[in-house]
């Protein structure tokens, strides 16, 4: 692992990665925790503010440019930015189970899924990951395989937690 790949991008790129790794740790913390409580509750006002960061600075990385400065890519920006907005209403509306689907959802789709997608060979968190040379076709298929059966399981387990360890937000 060589974090020089990223520490030498644009400050930006550099914002949108950390911002990113935060929110994907706080994210991964706060949906096995206890649920309701205070902690949980600034956990999650950091956590949103965390997103926020990444999908507003995603929108100042240009590097896959097909419709003039932007790429399908910022679509899934909009769409995390709106969800964010949804999951924080219904919480605030005591609609705790959307709030938790939206949360969840949130998590394995902007972070979980996206964030696959950044070891693609010729991205620099790939680099960053398997050197400068990147992830030959070995390297890149367990990484695949790993990324499954780790995805299936926190999805299980997500579901799992949420159904014994959730409490409803006090008032």
């Amino acid at each position: 692992m060589d974090l020089q790949p990223l520490l030498s991008a644009s400050p930006v790129i550099q914002l949108h990665a950390f911002a990113a790794m935060a929110a994907f740790a706080l994210g991964g913390w706060v949906l096995f925790r206890r649920k309701g409580d205070a902690p949980h509750k600034r956990l999650g006002r950091v956590w949103v503010g965390l997103m926020t960061i990444v999908a507003l600075s995603s929108f100042f990385i240009w590097e896959i440019r097909m419709l003039g400065l932007f790429s399908p890519i910022h679509l899934l920006s909009v769409a995390t930015l709106w969800s964010l907005f949804q999951a924080v209403r219904f919480a605030r509306r005591r609609n705790i189970k959307a709030h938790m689907r939206a949360m969840q959802a949130l998590y394995l789709m902007a972070l979980v899924l996206t964030g696959w997608f950044t070891f693609m060979p010729g991205r620099i968190m790939n680099r960053v990951v398997f050197g400068p040379d990147g992830a030959g076709p070995f390297e890149s298929a367990v990484f695949l395989a790993v990324s499954l059966i780790v995805g299936a399981l926190s999805l299980w387990l997500v579901r799992r937690a949420g159904g014994t360890r959730r409490r409803p937000l006090a008032a």
